[in-house]
């Protein structure tokens, strides 16, 4: 699942991966804006966490379930 947040006031957006399905990443994104909670916290493919401020999310976009890669299969 690709996730991608816009931040106000910043001209780059932060994207990473997530193996959390959209229903999933959009109840977190929903209920963190909706409670005021400080800040979004969101856990990337690779088991990181990302931490966002939730006054500074301007947008948030979900991605495709499944991205194609390109290269050789191990």
């Amino acid at each position: 699942m690709d996730i991608r947040i816009g931040i106000q006031n910043t001209a780059r957006e932060l994207a990473f991966e997530s193996n959390a399905t959209a229903e999933q990443i959009e109840q977190q994104v929903t209920e963190a804006l909706d409670k005021g909670t400080p800040a979004l916290v969101l856990q990337d493919a690779k088991g990181k966490r990302v931490i966002v401020p939730t006054a500074g999310v301007a947008y948030v976009e979900i991605g495709a379930e499944e991205s194609r890669r390109v290269g050789f299969v191990s």
